[in-house]
């Protein structure tokens, strides 16, 4: 099976295609620099994502902060990731660096926040 994608590893945007085997990545082509190879191996066998969203924020300057995952979670925990986070809501003051929430969605990853307030 083969499949296009296009790489977001450098500015360049390379259009890749992917030969896949036994859901293994057999062969990669169309590619600039070797960040496009292991590009394609995690985005078509185990995509990742980082989630920036915002919490809210008791006795601080705004409303809310903003936060994101410390780093990528598989793509398929995305919406339990957020899920996790709706019902968040930290005290000020906040640094940036702070952890808001441990083991998102039992991911093993952190969400840190991105601002202070």
């Amino acid at each position: 099976m083969n499949k296009v994608i296009t790489c977001i590893s450098c500015p360049l945007g390379c259009l890749l295609e992917v030969e896949l085997f036994d859901d293994k990545v057999a062969n990669v082509s169309g590619n600039s620099c070797v960040k496009g190879i292991a590009y394609a191996e995690i985005e078509c066998i185990n995509p990742k994502r980082i989630v920036t969203t915002t919490v809210r924020v008791e006795n601080g300057d705004f409303p809310v902060v903003s936060v994101k995952t410390q780093e990528a979670i598989p793509k398929d925990k995305i919406f339990d990731c957020i899920n996790s986070l709706k019902d968040v809501c930290v005290n000020a003051p906040v640094k940036i660096g702070d952890i808001v929430l441990e083991n998102v969605a039992e991911t093993g990853v952190n969400i840190i926040a991105t601002r202070k307030c």
